[in-house]
């Protein structure tokens, strides 16, 4: 996204942040913006991820050559099988041509009558789907063991594979624990606040992976610029021949170069950090990584897929502007850079008759901003290495779920489709369950069936979706049946071909404490224990010790003080069986007098045991008092309305909060409006 906004023309004036000279108000202030000259941002992407997790899930060794198998196709190829030459465009019969010791595994597939995707032997497309879940959860993994080594850093997830990291808060706090002396402003700085920092240390950069040299080689040739090879167009998750790679600048910085900034250090930090992250996910979790740091997302982006797998390398502030000038000519009919294809790419490139990048930093800002208006700044910005688009931290909550099939034989009969609406309802289930384990109130406003028939738009059919205490595929895959129903028919008599099928869950978020019913309230009890509770027998006089918290003293004297006040009450009387109420798990209402219990409204008010107490003396301390809380607001909303009532006309008979079989007549007939002079006219009196 680029920093500007509106239609304002820019000139080279807004761009003088690029290279500010450092000052004690950058370091020691708390707004960390876009324009921070400290500020640090690395890519981290995992090395062939599906692969990985396969080979660690199989326990195989990560040097044998392996594949991840969908249908005929492959989706992901390990670094060693990727030196026999094998890419994601081959088919699954050429790869094992290549190599005849090649570890295939096809990814997981859901099934209809299975509530988990499987590996099964012979998966067929025409009654499997395909399940990334296993990829899914390995990856909220990664991202977590991001999140626990950077508390105060801001992670934000890119991809299954891939997540930005704003490194800039917390190599900030380190910096100012290794060099205390910056925290405070010296007496004698000439400009205050505002003045330069003192001379940065040396660095060395051995360790810290691979710097991009300030300076590179002049023979450098196309392919060996990791710019020039983002350019081009090159899948950035390929291998690159280590023949083509930039000289490692293994001394680091020299003493005498006094080019050195404290971004420098800020960056040589942040790669420290990036480090002990990198090799606390491969011990734990098996996995090699690849990452990139940089100013800014752009060139964080760029620099990590320049040496993989399982390097990181480290790009100096410096070197921005002269990196993409350095890009040898771009082959015709490739897009000028990535990201920047399409209409405007085109033009472009046929305006100015560029064949370079570095032929495009001749232009200038004003004369791009005249041809080609407002976008034209996000390409002078791009050119130049110039990204201020922010790390965000996306919501852990998903908005919706979705679970899609593009089926290989269409569907031509209504009744083949509830198989299909199985095997989705199956993939959403469990998907949801695995959301609600970190959030039980978690749960979908509605439910959303999809169906297309060749390259037509999408049709569609919704509904709410209750709350259900457990989650199956049966519970989905029956509003699922009835969406299709409605959308598709039951018959044969209208001709079509279904080729895509989608479920989905809409407006997926927290519920609130008073939308759950009550059995949400109750813990859940072994069936064995729930059957004796309602045997007949001297067992159900009484219920369980379990249920019952031991009552102190001060609970004791209330229940009696209670019991001779409410001895005259309707509700005063022991439960069915000679069971005695609890009565913290009732309510005085002051305004009736009435005593209000828990577990329902008839059976609680005719004492019935298995209806009231019983279901009362189960709830803790905790959950009683919401239950409780929501019960006193629904009895006064009943006064309330029943005080509303009562403050009707004099005229009309008093209201019943009630359905009636017919409304009462009111007695009195509408008076006939007077016809006369309306308008403004009314507004006079007459004289």
């Amino acid at each position: 996204m680029s920093y500007w906004k509106g239609k304002a023309r820019a000139n080279k004036d807004d761009f003088d942040d690029l290279n500010p000279i450092i000052t004690y108000r950058h370091l020691l202030s708390n707004n960390l913006g876009v324009r921070d000259p400290l500020r640090v941002i690395a890519l981290c992407d995992s090395d062939a991820f599906y692969a990985a997790c396969e080979q660690v899930r199989l326990g195989i060794d990560p040097a044998l050559p392996l594949v991840v198998q969908q249908w005929d196709s492959l989706i992901a190829v390990n670094y060693p099988a990727r030196k026999y030459g094998i890419s994601r465009m081959d088919k699954i019969r050429d790869a094992k041509k290549r190599c005849p010791d090649l570890v295939v595994v096809h990814v997981a597939t859901f099934k209809e009558g299975e509530a988990e995707p499987g590996y099964w032997e012979n998966p067929d497309t025409l009654t499997h789907k395909v399940s990334l879940d296993h990829y899914r959860r390995e990856s909220m993994k990664v991202i977590q063991m991001f999140k626990d080594g950077l508390p105060s850093g801001e992670i934000e997830k890119a991809s299954i594979d891939e997540a930005f990291i704003d490194f800039t808060r917390p190599v900030r706090e380190e910096l100012l624990k290794r060099f205390p002396h910056l925290a405070t402003v010296p007496p004698d700085a000439p400009n205050g606040i505002d003045s330069p920092l003192p001379p940065p240390p040396p660095i060395l950069w051995e360790g810290l992976g691979t710097v991009v040299p300030v300076h590179p080689p002049k023979e450098s040739s196309r392919r060996s610029s990791p710019v020039a090879e983002d350019v081009n167009g090159v899948n950035s998750t390929e291998a690159k021949p280590s023949n083509t790679e930039f000289e490692v600048d293994e001394e680091g910085v020299a003493e005498s170069d006094d080019s050195t900034t404290w971004h420098d250090v800020a960056l040589s930090i942040a790669a420290e950090l990036m480090l002990r992250i990198r090799e606390e996910i491969r011990a734990k979790l098996g996995y090699t990584t690849s990452a990139g740091l940089a100013r800014n997302k752009f060139l964080a982006k760029l620099t990590a897929s320049y040496k993989k797998p399982m390097n990181q390398v480290d790009h100096p502030a410096k070197r921005r502007d002269s990196e993409l000038s350095e890009a040898d000519a771009i082959p015709e009919g490739t897009y000028i850079i990535r990201f920047l294809g399409g209409k405007l790419g085109k033009a472009l490139a046929e305006e100015y008759d560029v064949s370079t990048v570095g032929d495009l930093l001749t232009i200038n800002l004003e004369e791009m901003q005249r041809k080609f208006g407002e976008d034209s700044i996000w390409v002078y910005e791009i050119l130049r290495g110039i990204d201020r688009s922010e790390v965000k931290e996306k919501p852990a909550v998903t908005k919706s779920m979705l679970a899609s099939k593009n089926l290989p034989r269409p569907i031509t009969n209504a009744s083949q489709g509830y198989h299909w609406i199985r095997v989705l309802a199956a993939e959403l289930a469990l998907r949801l369950n695995e959301a609600r384990e970190d959030n039980t109130a978690l749960w979908p406003k509605t439910i959303v069936l999809h169906i297309r028939q060749g390259y037509e738009t999408f049709r569609s059919k919704q509904t709410p979706f209750p709350f259900t205490k457990n989650v199956t595929v049966d519970v989905i895959a029956s509003f699922g049946d009835k969406l299709w129903k409605e959308l598709v028919g039951t018959g044969s008599s209208t001709p079509f071909k279904i080729t895509n099928v989608q479920l989905s869950f809409s407006g997926i978020g927290t519920m609130e404490s008073g939308q759950r019913r009550i059995e949400g309230f109750l813990p859940s009890r072994p069936s064995s224990e729930a059957q004796s509770t309602s045997e007949p027998g001297p067992a159900a006089s009484k219920p369980p010790s379990t249920l019952k918290r031991k009552r102190s003293p001060s609970d004791a004297v209330e229940a009696r003080r209670t019991s001779n006040q409410s001895d005259n009450s309707p509700d005063a009387g022991n439960a069915k069986g000679g069971v005695e109420r609890d009565v913290r798990h009732s309510f005085l209402c002051e305004k009736c007098g009435e005593r209000i219990w828990l577990g329902g409204s008839d059976a609680a008010r005719d004492g019935d045991a298995d209806g009231g107490h019983l279901l009362a003396a189960a709830l803790d301390d905790a959950i009683r008092e919401d239950a409780l809380a929501a019960l006193r607001l629904e009895h006064a909303d009943f006064h309330f309305a029943q005080e509303l009532a009562a403050a009707a006309d004099e005229d009309v008979p008093k209201r019943v909060i009630r359905p009636v079989d017919r409304p009462a007549p009111t007695g009195k007939k509408k008076k006939k409006q007077k016809t006369g002079d309306g308008g403004i006219a009314k507004f006079f009196s007459k004289k």
